[in-house]
């Protein structure tokens, strides 16, 4: 099979006046049809390929891998392993060994997953040529959503893409998140150009370190161009809902740029600001039209109301973010909802070849060039990984890849469920990342982490004789930004009640004990609001065993749960709160954490 172009149907030299998108969607398409039509084929040769590139690393020297390119060999040869079997190899070249450790080419960066090991974000190696096969899935896209939704070349996105901090490793090399390492790569700033890759936001206003200008400065630019606005959305739902956050809070200012021709002193980058006189334009009647609409008492379908053009939110909902679909729903007037792929810092996997559909039945095409797949099932005694082609209708699978870039045999930690096929290939639909009990935003907390940080807070009862009885939580996404919110039932030994000072204490030390990507999220991205604990009566959590008990739990086998999500019993718990209190500050974060500063 030949090999696929970068971005099918790209050109570099083609300009506006005679870039042909029928074709390049047509030629999307058939790469689609070809990969999944022989997705076996594909993934013996991807495999092949990926060892002969690296045959020669120091990795799979180590199982007496050399010269062989079979499956058949490699699945034999080469275990099935986690990030914390790959952890020490990860430390050597972050740093600063230059050996081929993962792979003969050169790691370039590391891109820093949300998933946690020992509460520190995962580094992930990561080589040059990654970005391309990143780009060709971006460019499948839009030539399937134009196949469901026609003339999006007619207008313009307004997404909400932002960058997050970097860090070097002691090694030199940077470490970033993946859409980070994207948006400053060559390959999104000078992209050729393409009319689905219009957006409202100029790269100067993404680029911008600081958020808070960021986000001013793409809404500002959002309202400006409402007219043209076709699509809208971010990353994340979280994200987006972030964004109407924010609107609800400074529209008038926004109001008044738009009036007056002028950019707020807010914004203080010059290379942004300059990026925003580009765009802006003195319209009081705009102004008096967002002015109008923000005024009005409700803000359900805001988005119809001054984007009137837009079809569909995109942003992803499936696994944690499904919490948000109430609220987009609001906000959009029932808008679709649209998903429209499938990545992680380790790989992109896939796309979802029918956007359109209800986000419950969310399913991902993967597209074999793109890594080598196995799938471990769950739920059976078979615990032998199957190939791509060999998965069944209906079965979980936690996902395993072989990458370009030196992972082999590498557990993701998605769980995912054959939801059907494409010609030959299976798509799945997102069940969940395992382990996680808490998430807002990009933010994985689990139930090990938690435990841990809940015992270390309660510590600060004791000099009042108070005790923790038993804790369970939730993520509240009521709120904008989200936040986390912890029941506790406490016994009270002595006469002297716990201060609130205390109780806001424990908020804190909670938060101080949970991962970087938690604290960054509140302190540098706010995209997470403070922790809270709310203190219930006594006896509610011998309610809650109750309420289970009735539900059908076994009253020898029950254990309280740390995560709930079921509304009842968050109704159950809420109806019992005495009292409640909240993190009074931010807890410590700050980039280029030790973890990547002082690696030993």
């Amino acid at each position: 099979m030949p090999e696929a172009p970068k971005n099918p149907g790209d050109h570099p030299h083609e300009s506006k006046t005679n870039y042909n998108l029928t074709e390049k969607n047509k030629r999307s398409l058939e790469f689609i049809e070809d990969v999944t039509s022989n997705p076996d084929d594909v993934q013996l040769r991807v495999l092949s390929d990926i060892l002969t590139q690296n045959a020669n690393v120091e990795y799979l020297s180590r199982y007496n891998l050399s010269g062989h390119t079979d499956r058949e060999t490699f699945k034999k040869l080469v275990p099935v392993i986690t990030y914390e079997d790959l952890q020490p190899d990860i430390t050597r070249i972050a740093n600063g060994d230059k050996s081929p450790i993962l792979s003969s080419l050169p790691i370039s960066e590391f891109l820093t997953s949300s998933g946690t090991s020992g509460g520190e974000r995962k580094l992930m190696p990561t080589i040059e040529a990654e970005l391309e096969r990143r780009s060709l899935l971006y460019s499948l896209l839009m030539p399937v959503m134009s196949q469901f939704v026609p003339g999006l070349d007619q207008g313009k996105g307004m997404y909400f893409l932002f960058i997050k901090s970097e860090a070097k490793t002691p090694g030199g090399l940077v470490a970033r998140p993946v859409l980070t390492s994207y948006y400053k790569s060559n390959h999104f700033k000078d992209r050729p150009y393409d009319p689905y890759t219009s957006y409202t936001s100029p790269n100067e206003t993404i680029l911008c370190q600081d958020s808070y200008q960021s986000m001013y400065s793409q809404m500002l630019c959002g309202l400006c161009l409402n007219q043209e606005v076709l699509r809208v959305g971010a990353v994340f739902a979280s994200g987006f809902i972030r964004a109407i956050r924010f609107l609800e809070k400074h529209w008038q200012i926004l109001c008044q740029d738009i009036r007056t021709c002028t950019v707020n002193p807010v914004i203080t980058d010059p290379v942004v600001k300059n990026a925003v006189l580009r765009v802006l334009k003195q319209n009081p009647e705009l102004a008096d039209f967002i002015e109008r609409e923000c005024s009005k008492k409700s803000w359900q379908g805001i988005i119809t109301r001054l984007w009137p053009n837009t079809r569909y939110v995109d942003v992803i909902v499936t696994g944690t973010m499904s919490q948000y679909i109430p609220t987009l729903d609001y906000y959009s007037n029932g808008l679709p909802l649209v998903c429209t792929m499938y990545a992680s810092s380790e790989c992109y996997f896939g796309v979802n070849l029918n956007p359109l559909c209800k986000p419950s039945e969310v399913s991902y095409t993967l597209i074999p060039t793109m890594a080598y797949f196995e799938f471990l099932p769950i739920g059976v005694d078979e615990q032998e990984l199957v190939d791509l082609s060999d998965v069944k209708l209906g079965q979980d699978y936690e996902l395993v890849v072989t990458t370009y870039a030196g992972l082999y045999r590498y557990r993701v930690g998605d769980m995912l469920r054959v939801a059907g096929f494409k010609n030959k290939a299976p798509q799945f639909s997102f069940i969940c990342r395992k382990n996680v009990a808490l998430s807002i935003d990009s933010d994985k907390t689990d139930e090990v982490e938690l435990h841990q940080a809940v015992e270390k807070a309660s510590a600060h009862l004791g000099p009042f004789d108070a005790t923790l009885i038993e804790y369970t939580s939730y993520a509240d996404t009521t709120t904008i930004p989200g936040h986390y919110v912890i029941f506790w039932e406490l016994s009270l030994n002595g006469s002297t009640q716990v201060p609130a000072s205390v109780l806001e204490d424990c908020c804190l030390a909670i938060e101080e004990s949970l991962n970087s990507v938690y604290r960054q999220g509140r302190a540098s991205d706010k995209s997470i609001g403070p922790l809270e604990i709310k203190i219930v009566e006594n006896g509610t959590f011998d309610k809650l065993m109750d309420y289970a008990i009735n539900l059908g739990a076994s009253i020898n086998q029950y254990k309280t749960p740390r995560c709930v999500k079921f509304k009842p019993i968050i109704e159950l718990l809420s109806s019992k709160v005495v009292s409640s209190y909240f993190s009074p500050k931010c807890p410590k974060w700050a980039p280029g954490h030790k973890q990547w500063n002082n690696v030993n």
